[in-house]
C-alpha cells in the first residue's frame, strides 16, 4: 500500500465486512431467543449459542444449481442446519429474483 487512499479503503472494507459478521449473528441470535441455543452446529451435535464464524462455515458449504430458461436456479441444502439457519436469517431461497432488464 503505497497511498493513503488505498489504506483507507481496506480499511473500510474490513470494517464493512465485521459489520455485516456482526448483523448476522444478531440475527440469529435474536430470532432463536435470548437464552435459546442451537444443536447441529458442532460434530458431536452439543447444543450452543451460534456464532458469526458457525453460521459463516455452515452457510459456505451452500451450492448454487444454476438454471435456465424454463428451470430458475436454485440452492441445493447438504444438510437441515443451513435450512434452520437460512430460516433464522429470514432468508427465502424458494424466491427467484430476476434482474430487470
Amino acid at each position: 500500500m503505497q497511498h493513503n487512499r488505498r489504506v483507507a479503503a481496506l480499511i473500510q472494507v474490513t470494517c464493512l465486512a465485521l459489520l455485516v459478521f456482526c448483523l448476522i449473528e444478531r440475527q440469529v441470535r435474536r430470532a432463536l431467543g435470548p437464552e435459546e441455543t442451537m444443536a447441529g452446529l458442532y460434530p458431536d451435535n452439543r447444543r450452543v449459542r451460534p456464532t458469526g464464524r458457525m453460521i459463516l462455515y455452515h452457510l459456505g458449504e451452500l451450492t448454487l444449481r444454476i438454471g435456465n430458461v424454463t428451470d430458475p436456479p436454485t440452492v441445493q441444502i447438504n444438510r437441515g442446519v443451513q435450512l434452520h439457519l437460512l430460516d433464522l436469517l429470514d432468508t427465502d431461497i424458494g424466491q427467484t429474483r430476476w434482474p430487470q432488464i
